[in-house]
């Protein structure tokens, strides 16, 4: 009966399409994975997958015992599911995937009074600002900002999200002062990588939303960066206010085109949907909601 234990692991390295993958999501190492499909097939008597050194594909055996395989193993997680919706204490491996600076501003900070009052779970973050994929990547959880694209995903606004157009004194007094969102196109405009709203920064005018595409010399995959590039006096930036508050309140940053107010957006907590939510996800919901709510 020992193989049954390998069945969410075999589904596992299909979903993910490979062992590295697979053992990301399942805390395992690769050898492990390999070692755990290896026994599986040794005692069903048939391969299941074949490997290459740069591939990773069923055959037409493991495609049919996948098929038959997958709803068990999802009705297996849906029972626990239901068993840890009924703790009254949360308990078990909880992975969830934050934003980088937010990460590290806001919810890096709050990690220990959430684990001193919920000791039962083993908490992993991963701090990345490429969007993830909650279900391959096998988190429970992930707090994305801003405007979020359809899907089968459930999503739980927990704060606002202001943003503000900024340079420093500096580069306003060598380039000039923006009046109008036009004007942006006049000058060096620093770009977030993965900003959701693509490459227009839109702003709210007498006559509706106005839509501009600024230029500039400069593009980075991290709010931080830009930051300290705004600070440096490269150009002017599109930042959360939750990272350039304190230097617009110190002037080492200041505040443009505020008759233009640009569109609210949300940081959202966003988890896959199920018949039974894990205790130990509603809590750290619950949690960053009452923490989080204020800003």
């Amino acid at each position: 009966m020992e193989h049954f234990s390998a069945l969410p692991i075999f589904v596992t390295v299909v979903e993910c399409g490979s062992f590295s993958l697979a053992g990301q999501k399942l805390g395992l190492s690769k050898s492990a994975i390999s070692k755990r499909i290896s026994q599986l097939e040794q005692h069903l008597g048939i391969q299941l997958l074949q490997r290459t050194t740069r591939s990773l594909s069923l055959t037409d055996a493991g495609a049919r015992y996948f098929e038959y395989i997958r709803p068990a193993v999802q009705l297996t997680q849906e029972g626990l599911d239901a068993i840890s919706e009924l703790q009254q204490t949360p308990r078990g491996n909880l992975r969830i995937s934050v934003p980088m600076v937010f990460g590290r501003l806001y919810i890096a900070p709050l990690i220990a009074e959430f684990l001193k009052r919920y000791p039962d779970i083993q908490l992993q973050m991963q701090m990345d600002d490429k969007i993830t994929d909650l279900i391959a990547g096998g988190f429970d959880l992930a707090i994305r900002i801003g405007e979020l694209p359809d899907s089968s995903l459930i999503a739980r606004k927990i704060a606002p999200c202001l943003s503000v157009i900024c340079a420093s004194p500096a580069y306003l007094t060598q380039h000039g002062l923006p009046m109008t969102p036009c004007e942006l196109t006049q000058h060096n405009c620093l770009f977030y990588s993965y900003f959701q709203d693509g490459v227009e920064w839109s702003f709210h005018s007498p006559d509706g939303m106005q839509r501009v595409q600024p230029k500039g010399n400069y593009q980075v995959n991290n709010s931080d960066a830009i930051n300290q590039a705004c600070l440096d006096g490269l150009g002017i930036a599109n930042l959360p206010r939750f990272i350039v508050e304190p230097d617009l309140q110190t002037g080492h940053l200041q505040a443009l085109l505020t008759d233009y107010p640009l569109p609210e957006h949300g940081i959202y907590a966003v988890y896959p949907q199920r018949k039974y939510q894990p205790t130990k996800v509603t809590v750290l919901i619950e949690f960053l909601m009452a923490k989080l709510g204020q800003y």
